[in-house]
């Protein structure tokens, strides 16, 4: 009897296919996959794969994003049902209302945002670059799109007034300024490591803030041994894996409920064509191609 590993692998080579998860899926979904990491990289990962199938461990727009930028490939997305929440917060009409409203402004979404909000981007970004992506600029007449938290904190990195939507991460939203100082309070010295979706009232309490990846990189970098982690829960397999011997703390509920959808009998099952095939419309890729090729084109 075959373990579920031994079949994926069977199939991957089968199929030339390539894993990749985010690093808020569950472990067992991590250790499957052939790279682990956050939108940024994953999507440089899937521009510039030879394989002929990408299997994408996490929520759809991921899956969109990389069907954008490889559309003669297939795409699969392990669970079809996961939706990321943000990404349903700020439609291609109400960006287009935005655009009526703000004339001249140019339009940043952030990545966790449909394919077809995509289309009425002027350019895209991550957590890992927005702030280089909106100072390349040189205006003030930027429009952020969807989440409020990031578009803040790129506002006040480099000191223009932005237009908000009103777009969060749930999960991120749910971290409060008491349950930091709790924690800040039971792991006295603690260093707090924070993701930019975060409130900017919980950022403020934050020693470093970053994407998942440079959460990571910090994480190893620095010499204390104990930290403070303001994001999803999914990341400490990784930070356990790289920092060894170091403790990490999340909030309580820091769990996102449709990461974890994913597993691996779900990335089993696309790879044997159970899977959801990410299919965009021609005009969709073409629209939506321009944003998000700008976004892997500028980095830190």
């Amino acid at each position: 009897m075959h373990s579920v590993a031994e079949k994926v692998a069977a199939l991957k080579k089968e199929r030339n296919a390539i894993i990749l998860a985010h690093n808020y899926t569950s472990p067992e979904v991590q250790d499957l996959a052939d790279h682990v990491g956050d939108s940024l990289g994953l999507s440089k990962i899937a521009a510039g794969t030879d394989a002929d199938v990408i299997v994408f461990c996490g929520v759809s727009f991921m899956g969109e994003t990389a069907k954008v930028l490889c559309p003669s490939k297939t795409v699969l997305l392990p669970e079809p049902d996961a939706h990321c929440a943000m990404a349903s917060m700020c439609s291609a009409d109400e960006i287009r209302r935005l655009k009526a409203e703000h004339p001249g402004y140019i339009v940043v979404g952030y990545v966790n945002s449909t394919a077809e909000a995509k289309t009425e981007m002027d350019y895209c970004c991550t957590s890992s670059n927005a702030v280089p992506v909106v100072r390349s600029l040189g205006t003030d007449k930027v429009i952020f799109v969807p989440d409020a938290n990031l578009g803040a904190y790129v506002a006040s990195k480099i000191h223009r007034d932005i237009v908000l939507w009103d777009g969060y991460c749930p999960i991120h939203q749910c971290i409060t300024v008491k349950q930091v100082a709790d924690m800040k309070a039971r792991y006295p010295g603690a260093v707090v490591l924070a993701h930019p979706e975060c409130r900017p009232e919980v950022l403020d309490m934050a020693d470093y803030i970053g994407s998942t990846e440079k959460i990571v990189s910090v994480a190893e970098e620095c010499p204390a041994e104990t930290f403070i982690v303001l994001t999803e829960v999914g990341l400490l397999h990784k930070l356990e894996k790289r920092c060894p011997g170091k403790r990490f703390h999340f909030p309580p509920y820091a769990i996102c409920t449709t990461m974890k959808m994913i597993e691996p009998e779900s990335v089993l099952g696309a790879l044997q064509g159970e899977g959801n095939e990410v299919i965009l419309a021609e005009e969709t890729i073409r629209r939506a191609y321009v944003p998000v090729k700008r976004m892997t084109d500028i980095t830190e």
